[in-house]
């Protein structure tokens, strides 16, 4: 029987990431040999994986990461089953590398078939699942390109990517501002302008039957009812709408018995709440139409304008 050393442990640990004790199993199982004690720890991952691929892995850790000039950008995650491995810094350092490896790619199919030392990713992931003993795969995929690229992860649980048309000054803290807007709210499309029509009505549809349903039950229960909305976009409110808006202001502080000599005072701010309450789906899906969150005074799109720049791509991925 081959002797093994404390530094033939020490070359598996470092080559495939598992523990002592299983470096020490694998090797004396190979009678010494490396490769085939390398071989072992994988096949021990291909039985692992099997047996735990309909376990949810939502757990993990959420990695970007940007090259050198700061065109391009990757976000991923790495998803495993419990928080505790997630936090492991080795685990960590894995995404790390990972993700520097992910930026070369368009697809997550072609990264997970790249050689990662000898293997591919995808192996490299099998292997891993059996040295931790969770479910480890890759979630989230994000590449984006632009004149000026930026990312913001939050927690190792969010990471967004932002690109903008010009590499302009502080365009650094633009792009990570914008990110971690983009990490907290989330978004699909950058305007309201892009919305279209047919699914701005399907959405106002959606959320008027389940308004209309959850009034059904607080009426039997007596509680108060929720107002159902007529409008969910800014592009559906035309200019005879807001027009009705103002109108209905006035008949309101008449009724209210305010001075007409201060009408004109107190409208703007009465339109401005009803452009608000009427435009949800802006704010939940629009990026530029969404309230700063770190000046909720402004819009995304007005914070942008003062870099006299524009967003042209973002890119989110998230645990859970």
């Amino acid at each position: 029987m081959a002797t093994i050393t404390a530094a033939d442990v020490n070359k598996l640990r470092q080559t495939t990431g598992a523990g002592m004790m299983d470096c020490k199993k694998a090797l004396v199982e190979a009678d010494g040999d490396f490769d085939k004690a390398i071989q072992n720890l994988r096949e021990k991952g291909q039985k692992v994986a099997a047996n735990r691929s309909d376990r949810e892995s939502s757990e993990g850790a959420a990695v970007s990461f940007i090259n050198a000039d700061k065109t391009k950008g990757a976000i991923i995650t790495l998803n495993c089953e419990t928080d505790f491995v997630g936090k492991n810094e080795s685990f960590v350092t894995l995404a790390k590398e990972l993700v520097e490896k992910a930026i070369n790619f368009s697809s997550k199919e072609e990264f997970l078939a790249s050689d990662f030392n000898g293997i591919t990713v995808a192996e490299k992931l099998i292997e891993q699942t059996g040295v931790i003993g969770e479910k480890i795969e890759i979630g989230g995929f994000e590449i984006l390109e632009g004149a000026f690229v930026g990312s913001y992860v939050h927690v190792n649980k969010i990471a967004a990517l932002t690109a903008i048309s010009a590499a302009v000054p502080n365009a650094e803290v633009l792009t990570k501002d914008i990110s971690m807007q983009v990490a907290s709210m989330g978004a699909d499309t950058l305007s309201y302008k892009d919305f279209d029509p047919a699914f701005v009505e399907s959405e106002l549809a959606a959320r008027i039957a389940i308004i209309e349903k959850e009034n059904e039950e607080a009426k039997r229960l007596g509680k108060t009812l929720k107002n159902v909305p007529k409008y969910i976009s800014f592009s559906q409110l035309t200019e005879e709408v807001i027009k009705q808006a103002e109108e209905d202001a006035k008949a309101e502080l008449k009724a209210e018995g305010k001075p007409e000599q201060i009408w004109d005072k107190i409208i703007p701010g009465k339109i401005q709440r009803f452009i608000s309450d009427n435009t949800t789906l802006d704010q939940e899906k629009a990026l530029l139409d969404q309230n700063f969150i770190k000046d909720d005074s402004k819009k995304v799109g007005d914070y942008v304008k003062g870099f006299n720049v524009e967003i042209t791509g973002f890119k989110r991925a998230s645990l859970g």
